[in-house]
């Protein structure tokens, strides 16, 4: 666990550099295009953490503040990658001892049958301890159209421990705000444990084409300018069909992308030049079926 060493004589912003985190919310800038709202909401809770341990060396009264946490927002937003880097700052600042990341949905809490979720339910939570549980599309957890159903009991396995281990285990719930809204009317107690509200907007189109830029890049690909121009028109016409989810996908776009590609490069009878294997063209984006009206 990282430690920070009382030193009047220091600045916050000197402490805030040795205890790593400025790395992280850098590799978290690098990471995520746009977001502007939700990374100063991680800078404002570090500099919490941060202030409340000067305050504990200097002998004022310090008592850990509580930070479970809800993010809502549409799929494909960054909400896992925000509470992986989440979990790295509160390592750093020494909230939590090992500074990891367990994701489940309600089928790794819930279980079928009585006496089976309580087990499944405990055993996911010793698994976080020291870290961080990501609680993805929390909202399924309360089924109260269904008598039979055993997520209540979860519920209350998670407030118990949200309140007795808040010091070692931070709690974040994810979905969709308005689901989110209704989980959190019909379970008051959750509601009460939860201290910050993260929403995540959904990225512009610009924004959009960075992402896919940069994922690209990460893979040694690139478009040619025929090709990013055809893909930002992509983006536009995605948008606005059904099941739209962000980065996740574009991120399946460029899978596809990548597909015609290879495809197209398969059928070449001469050796194939670095760029050649690297460049996306105009015709491996035009192909998608986004198009389709477009080619009618």
């Amino acid at each position: 666990m990282t430690m920070l060493v009382a030193d009047e004589t220091a600045t916050p912003r000197a402490l805030f550099e040795a205890s790593g985190v400025k790395t992280v919310l850098e590799q978290l800038d690098a990471e995520l295009v746009g977001l502007a709202p939700v990374k100063g909401r991680i800078r404002d809770i570090a500099a919490l953490l941060l202030i409340d341990k000067l305050r504990a060396q200097q002998g004022l009264q310090s008592q850990p503040p509580s930070l479970h946490m809800c993010f809502t927002g549409n799929p494909g937003t960054g909400k896992t990658t925000v509470a992986l880097r989440m979990a790295e700052v509160l390592k750093q600042l020494g909230y939590v001892r090992r500074g990891h990341l367990v994701a489940v949905t309600r089928d790794d809490l819930v279980g079928q049958f009585i006496g089976h979720t309580a087990p499944k339910t405990r055993e996911v939570i010793k698994k976080a301890m020291g870290g961080v549980l990501f609680i993805d599309e929390a909202y399924y957890l309360y089924r109260p159209e269904n008598e039979r159903d055993y997520g209540q009991e979860s519920i209350e396995i998670l407030l118990q421990v949200m309140e007795n281990h808040r010091d070692d285990l931070v709690v974040i719930l994810a979905g969709y705000k308005d689901r989110m809204e209704t989980f959190f009317g019909s379970n008051p107690g959750m509601a009460s444990r939860i201290a910050h509200h993260i929403d995540f907007p959904d990225y512009s189109e610009a924004e959009l084409l960075q992402i896919s830029q940069l994922m690209l890049q990460r893979l040694n690909y690139g478009f040619d300018p025929a090709a990013q121009a055809a893909f930002a028109r992509y983006i536009g016409l995605r948008r606005e069909q059904p099941h739209f989810a962000n980065a996740r996908s574009i991120r399946n776009a460029l899978d596809r992308m990548r597909l015609r590609h290879a495809t197209r490069l398969f059928r070449a009878d001469h050796p194939l030049t670095r760029e050649q294997l690297s460049v996306l063209q105009a015709e491996d984006v035009l192909a998608s079926r986004v198009f389709a009206k477009e080619r009618a």
